[in-house]
């Protein structure tokens, strides 16, 4: 039977929205919840302060009045405290009530003279003109002082020695247990926004230390061209720029994506993904590579044209290590991963050299080239090439001198030996069409003339 009651009277202290004798109990529902949404316990302090402060200043408290709580996870009791600023007369505007009801009948009343139409043309003011004026005013003017909230630094000294301008000082309250329904609910609804809150943030810090890596997720739906990425604690949005030209995307399919930026939203932490960026291929190397993610080999340059190809420039420092065949892997087997990962992407890796000349030749790989002639004002290379390697230089539209030029940073221009051999030519045909030869004249001195 003492049970039973027991039960009657929680559901009747449930339904009444009453917190009276279940501080205890509160403060353990909310850590039990801060847990789930992995919120630190500082914070769930926060929580259950904040909205144990406004239960109180709801039930026992006053308007303009700030009020804290402080509860104690061990005792489960709950201590309140009304908070005052300390100022004086040059923080805060000391206005009579007689005053201020003066000041507030100011403008209400409407003043009839005999004036004239000019005279009443004079004294119109502009609405822009009115507004300003009222602005400035209005910043000029000091805060109103308020006995609930501010008290005169003169009282405050009597209480607390040392005390300076602008801090605070908490008074001690009588404590209550029993708050009513109006008070539960602003409780509530005071827990409810701050879990949110501390929810938001804690997501967004976590994947904040993500941004710049692959992270794994599964296609949770697709609106239009906009792809909606599931990561776990949070939705990721792959827009149609960022993914691979070509690549189609369904619903529970598993995907790879890169977290280029993370941005504080208020319906949560704002996830952009991509498909696309370089940055991704270097990841991906990092993950199926073991030498790149020990720093044995290092990714020195990338370019990459998502979809389509990618060069990648690596090196290694240590002796004995060949960069090139630890990326491939036994029978390609690394870079054929990577590769199934993109889709199908060719990549090419080549080996980074301090040599600028013998890295723009090796970038042009799978051309073979005769020479490089490099312009260090206009950063600018010509390469030479065999006349039957020269559309292998420059690639289906251009695209394997562009992904080079990209991977080097220098603009290159190709051309074939057959195109070099006749321009000379033609060159030197004109000038001895013209009568200039290419020999240097002998310089005539002093004697010779004389």
């Amino acid at each position: 039977m003492a049970k039973k009651k027991q039960i009657e009277e929680e559901k009747e202290a449930v339904e009444e929205g009453s917190l009276s004798g279940r501080l205890g109990e509160f403060g353990s529902a909310v850590m039990q919840i801060a847990e789930e949404k992995g919120i630190s316990k500082e914070r769930v302090l926060e929580v259950v302060e904040a909205a144990l402060a406004a239960a109180y200043k709801k039930d026992y408290g006053k308007r303009g009045q700030v009020i804290r709580a402080a509860f104690d996870e061990v005792q489960k009791e709950a201590k309140f405290f009304l908070v005052k600023e300390t100022v004086d007369e040059t923080t805060r505007e000391f206005v009579e009530e007689s005053s201020v009801d003066a000041e507030d009948m100011v403008g209400e009343g409407k003043t009839v003279g005999k004036q004239g139409k000019n005279e009443k043309q004079t004294d119109r003011i502009s609405d822009k003109e009115d507004l300003s004026a009222g602005a400035l005013a209005e910043e000029d003017r000091l805060q109103r002082f308020n006995p609930e909230r501010d008290m005169l630094l003169s009282e405050a000294k009597k209480l607390r020695k040392g005390i300076k301008l602008g801090e605070t000082l908490e008074l001690p309250l009588e404590s209550h247990d029993e708050f009513g329904r109006v008070a539960a609910q602003t409780a509530k609804q005071v827990i409810i926004q701050r879990i949110r809150e501390a929810e938001r943030e804690s997501m967004f810090a976590e994947y904040k230390e993500k941004e710049g890596q692959v992270v794994s997720g599964v296609v949770q739906r697709v609106e239009g061209r906009n792809v909606f990425v599931d990561l776990g604690k949070s939705i990721g949005i792959l827009f149609p720029s960022e993914q691979i030209e070509g690549e189609t995307y369904r619903v529970g399919q598993h995907l790879k994506v890169f977290l280029a930026r993370v941005e504080s939203d208020t319906k949560g932490p704002g996830l952009l993904l991509s498909r696309a960026h370089p940055e991704m291929v270097r990841h991906l190397f990092s993950l199926e590579v073991p030498e790149i993610f020990t720093g044995t080999v290092q990714i020195k340059a990338i370019s990459r044209e998502a979809g389509s190809r990618t060069k990648i420039a690596v090196f290694s420092a240590e002796e004995g290590v060949d960069p090139i065949g630890s990326c491939v892997g036994q029978k390609g087997t690394r870079v054929q991963a990577i590769i199934d990962e993109l889709g199908g992407e060719k990549i090419d890796i080549i080996e980074w050299n301090e040599n600028e000349e013998k890295f723009i030749s090796a970038a042009l790989s799978p051309a073979k080239v005769l020479s490089v002639e490099l312009f260090e004002t206009e950063k600018r290379a010509l390469v030479k090439v065999p006349s039957d390697q020269l559309s292998l230089a420059i690639g289906k539209r251009g695209q394997n001198v562009r992904l080079a030029a990209k991977l080097t940073g220098w603009k290159i221009d190709v051309a074939s030996d057959e195109t070099l051999d006749v321009k000379e030519s033609e060159i030197e045909e004109e000038l001895s069409s013209e009568g200039i030869s290419d020999e240097i004249p002998p310089v005539e001195t002093e004697d010779a003339k004389a």
